[in-house]
């Protein structure tokens, strides 16, 4: 009984119980990786003899040309020369050469050979069926003769198909049979000048006793190609799959010899190749996969039969005895998910006395903080960043009110009663509107009023030198926007843009609807940035707002664009903010984009 208590209160008696259990395992393991090997290595092996098979097959191809290429040494006999370079001759010249042809034929043995025919650039020409003859059309016109002229050390090596009757040396064609032809140029000894062409043709017969003999798989063909993908020896027509053949024709054939599996058909297909070297043609070899690897098959269930007996013995103690294990992970592992997509009301509701229980308990109490510390910093957060912006605020107006008394101070001293007066009373609703009863935001209507009201006063001070326009939508005036956003771009725009040039100053404001954005702009005809500062200008703007702590110098009347710039960023994100564009000596414009709200 108090085994029984300890294995159901302890995790880790639980885990020590299922797997002395599941000892199968192992067994599972050897029986998996004893298939993977002796399926592989039987598969390879397989694979491999039906490739060599497909090599031996593409050297008999080279060697049968080899042989018969033997022949091609009759370009090099008197009698052949002195025959094809002189325009006439006689009987007794005709036979030395038919004989020649006989003893060449009795020497090597071809019995697949049809026929040797010889021919000059006249026409005139000797073979063995017909003797002594000429053709009725220029040798020439053929373009496989022309090839040859030009490029007199090669040997073609043709199908029957590729030439018609026409073109062939005595006018022979084969009808009970298919053959394929072996040309060569025939060079005087001494000048290496083409002087004529020798034509062997050979019957295919033994290129096709050599691919019907050969075996890949039970049901498996082996059939020619030639350099160009066309079919030379097509396999058997009860065999043939027109589809698998135009699969494999697509397939780039990169090395001398190779396999790969066709993975399109059903079932696969095994293809292995080999490509004679002496003809460029390529044996294919194509069978089903499984014929191929069928012994790898065989195996392979063998050791399934035995292995899934193991297996099943091993799952059903499994199922029964980690039910009790998994189904609490599962659910922790459920309530964990839904914690970590943001819902933290996801507890879990322990049963039992042991680890997993535990492990719910503290997940349960985590939650609770992680709320906690969640409200803890949000109500943080939101009195820092109500911190920044009082703070960004505050740094605005001084400056200003400095330079406005002055103003004032000089006027009264200068005794001018209706100036001091038009610019107190501007400044005072400058004030009002900034103070805004404490609130940070206002109506884009009442922010134009605060701006026009310190152009007012700026306007008084210089006159001689400023002149403004208002120009924004009436649609746009109703949202809200924060307070002082304009007021340091305009001054801005007085102290670094106008107050810098000679001549009358023009100060525009606009303002429009992009979309779900809106738009306010700032621009200037004054003295511009210079490319170098307006490029540093940008880079600060796209740096976070402790990066740069401007300092009394960075401004004469206010922190501007920086200042404007990181409050819309602290409200609305990094999207949104200032855009600054200027042209030396021709002015500025500043664009504040905010969203519609």
């Amino acid at each position: 009984m108090n085994l029984f208590k300890w294995i159901t209160s302890s995790l880790r008696a639980k885990l020590l119980s299922m797997f002395i259990f599941l000892t199968a395992f192992p067994l599972l393991a050897v029986g998996l990786v004893s298939y993977q090997k002796s399926y592989t290595t039987v598969s390879n092996h397989s694979k491999a003899s039906a490739q060599l098979t497909a090599e031996q097959l593409a050297r008999n191809i080279d060697t049968l040309f080899e042989d018969t290429e033997r022949l091609l040494e009759l370009g090099n006999n008197p009698q052949v020369l002195q025959f094809l370079y002189s325009q006439s001759e006689t009987y007794e010249e005709a036979k030395t050469i038919l004989q020649t042809f006989q003893l060449y034929r009795e020497t090597y043995k071809f019995d697949n050979m049809l026929n040797i025919s010889m021919v000059n650039f006249y026409g005139k020409g000797i073979s063995e069926r017909r003797g002594v003859f000429q053709l009725e059309r220029n040798p020439l016109r053929n373009p496989h003769f022309q090839y040859l002229t030009q490029y007199p050390d090669a040997i073609l090596r043709l199908p029957y198909s590729a030439t018609t009757d026409s073109d062939r040396l005595d006018g022979f064609s084969y009808p009970a049979r298919n053959a394929f032809s072996i040309m060569a140029a025939v060079k005087q000894r001494i000048t290496h000048e083409v002087i004529g062409f020798i034509v062997i043709d050979l019957d295919d017969s033994i290129i096709k006793e050599y691919l019907s003999s050969a075996m890949i798989g039970r049901t498996g063909f082996f059939y020619l190609i030639d350099g160009y993908g066309s079919t030379l020896f097509p396999p058997p027509s009860n065999q043939t799959n027109r589809e698998i053949l135009e699969r494999i024709s697509v397939q780039p054939m990169t090395a001398n010899s190779n396999s790969y599996v066709l993975q399109n058909p059903s079932p696969k297909q095994f293809v292995a190749y080999g490509t004679a070297r002496q003809t460029g043609w390529t044996v294919v070899g194509v069978a089903p996969l499984k014929e191929v690897v069928a012994e790898a098959y065989s195996i392979r269930q063998l050791i399934f039969l035995s292995v899934l007996l193991s297996a099943v013995f091993a799952l059903t103690l499994y199922f029964f005895l980690t039910k009790r294990i998994t189904q609490p992970i599962q659910i922790l592992m459920n309530k964990m998910r839904k914690a970590a997509s943001g819902y933290l009301d996801a507890k879990v509701k322990p049963n039992g006395d042991d680890e997993i229980a535990d492990l719910g308990k503290s997940f349960n109490i985590m939650l609770e903080k992680i709320k906690s510390l969640i409200e803890k910093s949000r109500r943080e957060q939101e009195r820092v960043q109500l911190a920044d912006l009082r703070t960004l605020q505050a740094q605005i107006n001084p400056h200003f009110l400095y330079n406005t008394l002055d103003s004032i101070l000089w006027m009264a001293e200068d005794e001018n009663k209706q100036s001091v007066i038009k610019m107190v009373k501007a400044l005072s609703r400058f004030f009002r509107l900034s103070l805004n009863k404490g609130r940070d935001w206002i109506s884009i209507k009442t922010e134009l009023e605060h701006v026009e009201n310190y152009l007012v006063i700026q306007q008084m001070r210089y006159r001689d030198i400023l002149q403004y326009e208002i120009n924004v939508d009436p649609a746009l005036q109703i949202y809200p926007i924060m307070k002082m956003s304009l007021q340091p771009l305009v001054e801005n725009a007085i102290y670094h843009g106008i107050k810098n040039k000679r001549g009358q100053g023009m100060i525009r404001i606009g303002g429009y609807i992009d979309g779900h954005f809106m738009v306010l702009t700032v621009e200037d005809n004054g003295i511009g940035i210079v490319p170098e500062k307006l490029a540093v200008l940008r880079e600060q703007l796209e740096q976070p707002a402790d990066a740069h702590l401007p300092s009394d110098d960075d401004h004469e009347g206010g922190f501007g664009l920086l200042n404007v710039h990181h409050r819309i960023r602290l409200y609305f994100g990094a999207q949104y903010g200032i855009e600054l564009d200027s042209i030396h000596k021709e002015g500025s414009k500043v664009s504040i984009r905010i969203p519609k709200r």
